[in-house]
């Protein structure tokens, strides 16, 4: 397991300025590390070809023409399509147009053919913000029509590098290759889907460049266990946590069975379910290892239990309502709320109260608001959210001083202070009922075993992601169930 850093295009401008600046290695020498990065990668798949060069007169196109000087020394033929006014190019940028007149590269200002053996679009780099228009929205479009194996240079141009957002129009992408560090709108929709296949090159830019500005959003990589909490040898059930589970109404159990199996599945000691004496039966027949009880022994769960995890169609009756306030009044420990749990409190000026004092109060609190129920906590148009998921999700943590699991196709994990997680593994099989109680699970149990709710929160959200492809690679996305999700959880 390892962490990976994903960069906003000012974390990255400002890491590239520390290196030349700070550290003292020249502009010119991170863009010769960058084509040679470029150029290793195609020379792994071809020997020898024809490449195409869509440049711009920034420094990503500088990238693109440096790097068809370092094709041209490898026996290729290279050809250079700039766009733009070389008047207005970067110093780095003429200085490569300089060199290039001493090698057999071909300038012009609109392909010469209509296949090449790849073609590379180094039109823009990081920190695109507004509509592509005119000649370069010609560009993109006509370089959409030209065959050839499509190679990005740090972002495929039309992608904000940020928010994954498309500016009017962008480049689809068979690979992209992204220098220093993975930014951040590669690993959002739609963006990522533009991307193709994503390599991050090391040029020089490294974590030495943050001079104690760390980025703000990080993903992980590898095997979760690598940062799971180690099992005593030694250790009983009530070692490995103790989760009570409130959870599921009359006659509707599934949501209490799903997240009572996955919280066992993610290494729970002990799960005590608080749900309607009519899911008895069937919650003991599902899960017999699970313990039961009903709303009356709730206070003795509280203390009991490690964590509390409240919410799984619990429902909006008045008794729900009664539950969540007492679990919210009374309890001390780390405590999940999820679905109904989540509207409830959206719709409860005494409960958004009640959270904000146990938060200052400094109890750890986990809300997991897929982008429905966070737009029912914020009062933000859902498609608004999806444009700045991080942000609202950072906003809601600041306000009640909690951590927010802020569900959608890509998860971001936030807090108050410090960066926030992003989720880059799962696929659309785990868009089923379900899912989300799954995770409720699997987050109570890491939570009454680890000691660090963020990461806990965070790392719950990663093994569900891997288990959801796990399921989805035998079942197929389109069959996936959640109940496939909890059972994936052992592999």
């Amino acid at each position: 397991m390892k962490l990976r850093y994903l960069v906003t295009a000012e974390e990255m401008k400002e890491y590239d300025s520390n290196t030349t600046e700070r550290i003292g290695i020249p502009g010119m020498v991170l863009m010769e590390r960058a084509a040679l990065a470029a150029r290793e990668y195609i020379l792994r798949r071809w020997e020898r070809g024809s490449a195409l060069i869509l440049a711009g007169v920034g420094n990503n196109g500088g990238d693109g023409l440096a790097l068809a000087r370092l094709l041209t020394e490898k026996g290729w033929q290279a050809e250079v399509w700039c766009v733009g006014d070389p008047e207005k190019a970067s110093a780095q940028w003429k200085s490569q147009r300089h060199i290039l007149e001493q090698y057999p590269v071909e300038f012009s200002s609109t392909p010469r053919k209509t296949e090449y053996t790849i073609v590379v679009d180094a039109l823009f780099g990081v920190g695109l913000s507004r509509e592509i228009t005119g000649e370069y929205a010609r560009a993109v479009a006509e370089f959409g029509e030209i065959r050839g194996f499509r190679l990005a240079l740090d972002v495929p141009s039309g992608v904000d590098s940020d928010s994954g957002r498309i500016w009017g129009t962008a480049i689809w992408a068979d690979a992209t290759i992204t220098f220093g560090f993975l930014k951040r709108g590669l690993g959002l929709y739609p963006g990522c889907e533009r991307a193709g296949e994503i390599v991050t090159a090391d040029i020089g830019i490294t974590e030495k460049s943050f001079y104690g500005r760390e980025p703000g959003t990080f993903t992980f990589d590898g095997e979760p266990e690598m940062l799971l909490p180690a099992r005593a040898a030694d250790g009983n059930k009530g070692t490995f946590g103790k989760v009570l589970l409130v959870a599921g109404s009359v006659n509707m159990a599934g949501a209490a069975v799903l997240a009572a199996r996955a919280a066992y599945r993610a290494g729970a000691g002990m799960v005590k379910v608080i749900t309607p004496e009519e899911n008895r039966a069937i919650l003991q027949t599902a899960v017999p290892e699970a313990l039961f009880g009903t709303q009356w022994e709730l206070a003795e769960g509280l203390e009991w239990a490690d964590v509390t995890v409240i919410g799984p169609g619990i429902g909006r009756s008045q008794s729900a309502l009664n539950t969540l306030r007492q679990a919210l009044r009374y309890g001390k420990k780390p405590l999940v709320i999820d679905a109904d749990g989540l509207n409830l409190l959206s719709e409860s000026s005494e409960l958004q109260q009640l959270l904000t004092e146990q938060g200052e109060a400094g109890r750890q609190v986990v809300l997991t608001p897929h982008v429905g129920e966070l737009s029912r906590l914020t009062g933000v148009p859902v498609q608004e959210l999806k444009q700045s998921l991080r942000e609202y999700g950072t906003g809601l943590a600041e306000k009640y001083h909690v951590i927010v699991t802020a569900k959608d196709a890509r998860t971001f994990v936030c807090r108050e202070r410090g960066s926030a997680y992003l989720n880059l593994c799962g696929n659309s099989g785990m868009a089923t009922a379900g899912s989300g109680d799954v995770l409720s699970g699997i987050t109570g149990a890491l939570l009454a075993q680890m000691e660090d709710a963020f990461m806990a929160a965070a790392l719950a959200v990663y093994i569900h992601g891997r288990a959801g492809d796990a399921a989805a690679s035998g079942k197929g996305e389109r069959g996936c169930m959640a109940g496939d999700i909890v059972e994936a959880l052992v592999h």
